[in-house]
């Protein structure tokens, strides 16, 4: 056993779905605990290696209220070194504007970045490269990462080129869904029979943040 993840759920913003898809593929090498909106007892993250907040549908200003509680805990965790995972919704709350955890790079829509292969934010594949190999992704609205490059290791790029998976210091940011499981796809006529399981990539993706 490799350590200890908190997930913070709040359904749909941090979908139970997506919190699901994270267990799923770690399962076996961490342990879990979970917390919510409402405020942590004193300690709780003392036995906690990483603080993950995976993606979700809503709007990422509703930071205000879900992190009311919780943001002073966290960032006290994250400047004793602890480790943060944001996967889409969880990855746009490390901006300036919310956890404010970030240096020297910002973290935007994907969707309006120059020369995107797609201007929809709905649901879709999307292929990326990850590791220098071509991977579809499932996509969510999701970020990329804009800043000095040299402030950040790039796990993983859109096809033009704009970071979508990244570490920097103790904090991993991914912005599609490499968690996402088949009955995601299945909501969607579009995507129906399209599954591609890809959770793989992220004890991986865990185990270099986890090692930095």
């Amino acid at each position: 056993m490799n350590g200890r993840i908190a997930i913070f759920v709040h359904q749909p913003k941090c979908s139970i779905q997506s919190s699901n898809g994270i267990i799923k593929a770690l399962d076996g090498k961490y342990k879990f605990k979970i917390f919510t909106r409402h405020e942590v007892e004193a300690g709780f993250f003392d036995d906690v290696d990483l603080i993950c907040v995976p993606g979700g549908i809503g709007n990422s200003d509703s930071f205000d209220y879900l992190m009311k509680e919780n943001a002073t805990p966290i960032k006290e965790f994250l400047k004793k070194g602890g480790k943060y995972l944001g996967i889409c919704m969880g990855a746009y709350w490390a901006d300036s504007d919310y956890f404010d955890i970030l240096d020297d790079m910002r973290v935007v829509q994907y969707i309006r970045q120059p020369n995107t292969c797609t201007r929809r934010p709905h649901a879709k594949l999307l292929t990326t490269i990850w590791n220098n190999k071509q991977e579809k992704l499932y996509f969510y609205d999701g970020c990329a990462i804009t800043g000095n490059r040299n402030k950040f290791q790039t796990i993983a790029t859109y096809l033009n080129g704009d970071p979508m998976a990244v570490i920097q210091d103790n904090i991993g940011l991914i912005g599609c869904h490499p968690e996402a499981e088949d009955h995601w796809f299945e909501s969607y006529s579009w995507l129906k029979g399209k599954y591609i399981d890809q959770k793989r990539l992220l004890p991986d993706f865990v185990e270099i943040l986890l090692n930095k």
